[in-house]
């Protein structure tokens, strides 16, 4: 399928691993960029051995890894040189490992821009290239404990909890692409390149926007809370006679709604709970009272009568009934895509719905070193016969 998106013309040689690089690439690629991912001969992405699998494919990998060109290559020796040939025909160079690495193999930032002097240079790390934990390794759970994120995720007096998917190395993901296209953009202007450095924990922090300000600037500690939120009641989830649903009043007119809708128009003025800090005060108060009207009720009829109203509601889906909502195929957030080895294959799709470059999914993850002689002809110059020989003697 022709790539036409918003990036193309630009080329990534994508050097990452797992999840937080990947997933960066794997967005820049669905927006039409020409991204070139690397990997260790033989053995690949780590995450190739991550399951499930579909014929022997890591689901996990293909899912991930869509849209990209795949080769192999070992970045000592002869390796070396090929990628720096590379890089010479890039615009941004992408990597995941410990601060240091790169730059023992030569092949940091600093290096790079002698051959290269506009090259946009984007590193994900546990906690960034300085600092006192820059050398600790760092993973999604590390990102998410050493944040705070945990320490408010679970119910009251619980053990602090995972959020239930990847969120830390995914928000370094969504972090490092926002400052790649900020750098491409300065670039464009300038033609300047420049280092992006994104450190998981980082990316967490700065996603706490409204959980820091009650301990910076109100003084207190947050508790895990369960469903419900620090700033607004009631948004939280609640019982049904089928199961549990969310409602989302979160501010004084929402309210009153509500209060209309469970036939107690006289709660929404009510002096207990007629402005929202009292009603964050006063929740254990509400809670059963609005459980009382949901309880009486199917999730179903619930949200309806909610939505109804003006109120938000939603059920508590599981990931089956995402894939089976109307909402989500109206949106296409899946795709069918036919892998050579896995057959067809339904992968989250892009979410970027843009009117004129809208984000897409134009082919299946690569085959480990699937695309090495159509890249390294074109990008390095190699013949057939020298692509062979480096085969042969496993660089790449």
């Amino acid at each position: 399928m022709q790539r036409a998106g918003a990036l193309e013309g630009v080329r990534i040689l994508d050097l990452s691993r797992v999840l937080a690089g990947p997933f960066c690439t794997m967005m820049l690629a669905d927006m039409g960029a020409e991204v070139i991912k690397i990997e260790i001969p033989v053995k690949g992405d780590d995450s190739r051995s991550f399951g499930p699998f579909v014929n022997g494919e890591s689901g996990y990998y293909m899912n991930i890894n869509r849209n990209k060109k795949g080769v192999t290559l070992n970045l000592k020796g002869e390796g070396k040189k090929l990628f720096l040939k590379m890089v010479e025909q890039a615009d941004i160079v992408v990597e995941n490992y410990r601060p240091g690495v790169m730059e023992k193999l030569g092949l940091g930032y600093d290096d790079l821009k002698k051959y290269k002097p506009d090259i946009i240079y984007g590193c994900v790390s546990g906690f960034g290239h300085d600092g006192p934990y820059s050398q600790r390794p760092g993973y999604d759970v590390i990102g998410q404990a050493s944040s705070g994120l945990m320490s408010t995720t679970g119910w009251p007096g619980g053990e602090p909890t995972r959020i239930g998917t990847a969120m830390a190395d995914t928000l370094a993901g969504y972090s490092l692409t926002i400052g790649l296209l900020a750098a491409l953009r300065h670039r464009d202007l300038t033609g300047e390149g420049q280092k992006v450095d994104i450190g998981i924990m980082d990316s967490c922090v700065a996603s706490m926007q409204i959980v820091y300000p009650l301990y910076t600037m109100g003084g207190k500690l947050p508790e895990r809370i369960g469903n419900r939120y620090e700033s607004n009641y009631p948004t939280d989830s609640f019982r049904v006679s089928d199961g549990m649903i969310v409602i989302g009043a979160a501010n004084d007119k929402l309210w009153q709604k509500l209060c209309e809708v469970m036939g107690a128009p006289e709660l929404g003025f009510d002096d207990r709970f007629d402005i929202n800090p009292k009603r964050v005060k006063r929740h254990a108060e509400i809670k059963p009272i609005i459980e009382r009207w949901t309880m009486a009720r199917t999730g179903e009829e619930a949200i309806d009568t909610l939505i109804k109203h003006g109120v938000p509601a939603m059920p508590i889906n599981n990931l089956a009934q995402v894939v089976d909502d109307p909402h989500a195929k109206a949106r296409e957030l899946f795709v069918e895509v036919e892998h050579p080895v896995a057959g067809k294959t339904l992968l989250n799709n892009s979410h970027f719905k843009m009117s004129k470059t809208r984000g897409r999914v134009y082919e299946p993850a690569p085959l480990l070193g699937q695309h090495n002689t159509e890249v390294y002809k074109e990008l390095a110059g190699l013949s057939e016969r020298e692509i062979e020989a480096y085969r042969s003697d496993g660089t790449i």
